[in-house]
Parts: C-alpha cells; structure tokens; sequence
C-alpha cells in the first residue's frame, strides 16, 4: 500500500521511521515533521536558522530547489562570489581554482537585499514583454505561413494546369513511340528468352558436374573415376559444340535498340529556359513588438567597470617551439574552447596551441600573404589573403581550406559575429557577408580601416598606422572617430564584453583601451609589463580573457602572445 506521507522528515527516515515534514530548512537544507521542528529551534545551533513550511518549499520550482547553500565539491558553506566566473564559492573553492581571481566579495554583501532590489522587477517585467513578443511574433508568422500555403495552392493549380495540358499531348506522343518500342523489342529478345533456358539447363548440367568432381577424386574406385571421367568428357564436347555451332549460327551477333527523339521535343529543352517565375514581394512589417532592455547590463552582482578599473592580470605565454621562433605574428585569436590560433605572416602559417600555450600543431599554409584570422562557426576561422583579393575559410579540425572567397578590393581585416562576416581593404571600402547564403554587400565610405571588430553590429578599426580608432554601423555610417597621443602606429584592436576597445599600440610598446564612446583613452599595459612592439590582440568576452602578441629579447628575438584575465 502506496505511502500517504507526502513529504517524509529528513531525520526521522534516517532513523528508520517515517513522519511527514512540516518545516524546510533554508540553512540546515533538510525536512522536519513536528517534532524535530521544535527540537531544530530550540537548540543553540540552529535556533536562530530560518524555516518555511514544508508545501512552501515545494512549490519552489525543481530548479531552484536544486540550488544548495553548501559547496558539493567541499561539503562547506558558500562564504563568497567571484565575479569573475558568476559562481558562489566555499573557502577551499578559492584555494583550488580562484587564486587568481580578483574580484571576490562576500556572499552576504551579493544577496543582500536581493528580492527587494529593482531588477526583480525589471526581470519580470522583461520576462513578461519577451514572452509577449514570442506570443505576438508566432501569431504573426502563423498567420503569414496560412496566407503563403493558400498562395502556393493557387499557384501549384495554375502550375498543374499548365503541365497537364503540356503532358496529355506528350502522353499521346509517348505512348505512339513507346508502342513501336514494344513491338521490336519483343521481337528481338524472344529467340534470346528460348535460347537462354536451353544453355541454362546445359550449365546447370556442368554445375552438378563440377560440384560432383571433388568428390569423385576423394571417393570413387579407380573404375568409376575413369568411366566417369569419360562421361564428363562426352558432356563437356557436346555442350562446347553447341556453344560453337550457336556462334557460327549469328546468335551471338548484338542486335540493339536505339531511339531517336524529335528534334522538335529536343528544341523544346533547348529554347524553354522555365516553366514561369515565382517573385517575392516584400513589404513592410506590421507586427509591433514592446521594446527591450536588450542594450542595457542585466545583471544582479556587477556593474560596467569605469575604465580606470582595467586592470589586466597575467595568466600565461606561449611556448614558441624553437624552430618556430624566426616566425613574425601578426594575428593571435583565442577559440571559444579557450585554444589558441596564431596567423604568422613570414611563411604565412596557421598554427594552433593548447589552452595551456603550447604548440599543438600547423594547421595549413597559404601560397598568398596572410594578414587576419578570425573565428567563424564550427572550428571554421576565415583567412584575409591580402593583395590576392581572398579570404580562405579554414576548417581548424580537418586542417584544410574549404572555400575560398573571392572579392574585388584587398583583403587585411577580418571580424565575425556568427551571423556575419566583414573583411576590410585598408582603403574605404569593406565587404559584408553573409554567412548564411554567402551573399555580399560592399560597405562604402568607411574610413580606412586595418584590423577590424565586430561587436552588437558595429565596426571598430584602427586606422592603419595612425593613431585614430573609429565606429562605424555595418552599413558603412561613421558614429564616431577618436584620436590620442597615446596610440601610436595602431594595429590589432578587439572590445571586452562591455565594449571598452582594446588597442595594440605598436609604436609605444603598450596596450590601449578606449571608452565606448571613444571619449576616454588609458594605457593597461606598456613596456614594464613585457609588451614590445605588440601587433595582434584578441579578446574572448565569454572567458573574460585576452592574448597579446610581443616580440622577445633574450638570446633570440622572436615573437610569443601573453594571455591575460580582464
């Protein structure tokens, strides 16, 4: 008989019994029935800790119920929050993997408040606008997908029409030709049907004798094999006989059928180039949708950091093989996997490196000038082929080009956002692609951009040499353009999560960053900081991590990228 004790006390079902619960826990995390609920507040323990009944907490949805005050790797209470990787943390969390974590904060400070602050509201009330759009924008392809099916029925009928008047005279035609097909087809396949029974029944006759031939030798008197052998002899002359009297008879000599279509019909596949046109035509949207805050920081725990908050902290550098460190870098890029892609440009090799900085292996080699890489899709990265006016899509796992594109400016920059890819000239003309179907659209106008980034479908590029940064919309609009002394023979540029513009200032040994705005200017790294001649710079805005390029003077110089936290 089924229980009827819907939610069992956690202490009594460890002592055997079963009483239902009547209180939660939030600290202890467990189940009280009764009894164990007054015991539970009135020791010095726990008297203090705070409770909820029993059918509260199960209303809670699984997910949340899932979420526990204690670590479960350490089976210790969450005492503190980094910020850095959004993860409450026990205080051996911290010895193990947060060591170099800068921004930790007590837990108590975090969730202080926390359900009486405005982005509860916020949060609901921007749950409840997007679920009223999704509502609002499925309604209204339902409705168009219902408008486009009764289109495509009246067209298909006027389609069929067409065709069917077309098919019931080339049905006719078919028909008349297939007929005098039959009839001389059958007249040349029915001696062959008679003659194919006679010499199926002659070579089932020598299949028995050759699977009898074993055996004979094996077990028949030395009589029996030599009259045997006699008998298959005579079989044998007499079917090899009729092969040959069959062959000098013409039986053997090919017949076929061949047809001639109407040149008529033939022209007709020639001169009809299709069977009509179907047009798109495209008209304004009429589905409104409530605004978001899909531009605005929706977070609880931190805020956009002041950019006098920057403050990069070292993580590791690349070991450059030693056959490797003749090489010039000019592009580094971290993969969401947190590996690490390097474009050189002396001979213009593609080389991968572990998330621990060492060198795994070449991926390929380009006959032309490499000047960027950039993440794709799908281990694809897209190469800028410089003056062969291309741009190579790698794919990095199978180490090989997989297509090339072809455009008609020069090709030095390269950025993604999945969705698209753009590829800068150096001059002020740039390509925008669409990496769905592969369609182009040049960008006019744009002033002459180097190294390029995407970021919420805006361009930022370096101008080549120069010290000036500009921001411009993909369809080729200037927002702004920013100029400082700080910058000096500009090259890579990439922008954090926040959209703060990170610079590899070549001329001055440092790293820049520029506000959003292009309003504020502040150098992160220099010199003393182990930056020389920096060229590449990437940044990884889901791991909050960035890669420099330097150049190193020991008992060689040669070229190695820094990974940095941000």
């Amino acid at each position: 008989m089924a229980s009827s004790v819907k939610h069992v006390c956690t202490s009594c079902k460890d002592n055997g019994m079963s009483k239902r619960a009547v209180k939660w826990c939030t600290e202890c995390e467990v189940l009280f029935c009764g009894d164990c609920a007054k015991y539970h507040s009135k020791s010095r323990l726990s008297k203090n800790h705070k409770t909820m009944s029993s059918e509260d907490y199960h209303k809670l949805p699984t997910i949340i119920q899932e979420i526990s005050s204690q670590c479960k790797d350490h089976k210790k209470n969450f005492e503190l929050y980094c910020s850095f990787h959004a993860c409450p943390c026990c205080v051996q969390c911290v010895t193990d993997t947060h060591m170099t974590c800068k921004e930790m904060k007590p837990l108590s400070e975090i969730v202080k408040n926390v359900k009486a602050s405005a982005s509860v509201k916020l949060f609901e009330k921007d749950l409840k606008n997007v679920q009223e759009n999704l509502d609002a924008a499925i309604q209204f392809l339902k409705t168009k997908i219902s408008t486009i099916n009764a289109q495509k029925t009246k067209a298909v009928e006027e389609i069929r029409y067409m065709r069917k008047s077309i098919n019931d005279y080339l049905n006719k035609l078919e028909q008349d030709i297939l007929n005098d097909l039959e009839s001389k087809q059958s007249k040349l396949t029915l001696n062959m049907y008679t003659l194919v029974q006679q010499m199926e029944q002659r070579a089932s006759r020598i299949n028995e004798l050759q699977s009898q031939f074993t055996k004979m030798t094996h077990y028949a008197t030395e009589l029996q094999m030599y009259i045997g052998l006699r008998q298959i002899e005579r079989t044998t002359s007499q079917t090899a006989k009729y092969i040959d009297d069959l062959e000098s008879k013409d039986h053997f000599i090919e017949k076929n059928l061949e047809v001639n279509i109407s040149s008529a019909l033939q022209s007709l596949l020639h001169d009809v180039k299709s069977f009509g046109d179907i047009n798109i035509n495209t008209t304004s949207s009429t589905l409104q949708l409530k605004a978001g805050r899909k531009d605005q920081a929706q977070t609880l725990i931190s805020e956009i950091p002041e950019i006098e908050q920057i403050k990069p902290s070292l993580l590791t550098k690349l070991t450059i093989p030693k056959d490797l460190n003749t090489l010039t870098i000019s592009t580094c890029r971290i993969l969401p996997d947190g590996k690490i892609i390097i474009l050189e440009n002396k001979e213009n090799q593609l080389l991968l490196f572990s998330n621990d900085g060492i060198f795994t292996r070449k991926v390929v080699t380009f006959k032309q000038d490499a000047y960027d890489v950039c993440f794709v899709r799908n281990n694809t990265v897209a190469v800028a082929l410089g003056s062969a006016q291309q741009t190579a899509m790698v794919d990095i796992e199978k180490n090989k080009k997989i297509k090339t594109i072809t455009l008609s400016h020069y090709c030095y920059g390269v950025s993604s956002d999945d969705e698209t890819l753009v590829i800068s000239s150096g001059d002020r003309q740039s390509t925008r692609v669409n990496l769905n179907d592969m369609s182009h659209t040049i960008i006019e106008g744009i002033e002459s951009m180097g190294y390029i980034s995407l970021f919420q479908e805006n361009i930022y590029g370096t101008i080549l040499n120069g010290n000036k940064v500009c921001c411009s919309k993909t369809t080729g609009e200037l927002l702004w353009t920013s100029q400082y002394q700080g910058i000096d023979y500009s090259a890579g540029i990439a922008l954090d999560m926040n959209g703060f513009v990170y610079i590899a200032s070549r001329g001055n040994n440092s790293v820049v960053v520029v506000s959003p705005d292009g309003k504020t200017c502040k150098t992160i790294l220099s010199e003393a900081d182990g930056i020389k001649r920096p060229y590449g710079i990437d940044i990884n805005r889901e791991r909050r991590m960035m890669i420099v390029s330097t150049k190193i003077f020991e008992d060689s110089i040669y070229d190695t990228a820094i990974v940095y936290e941000i």
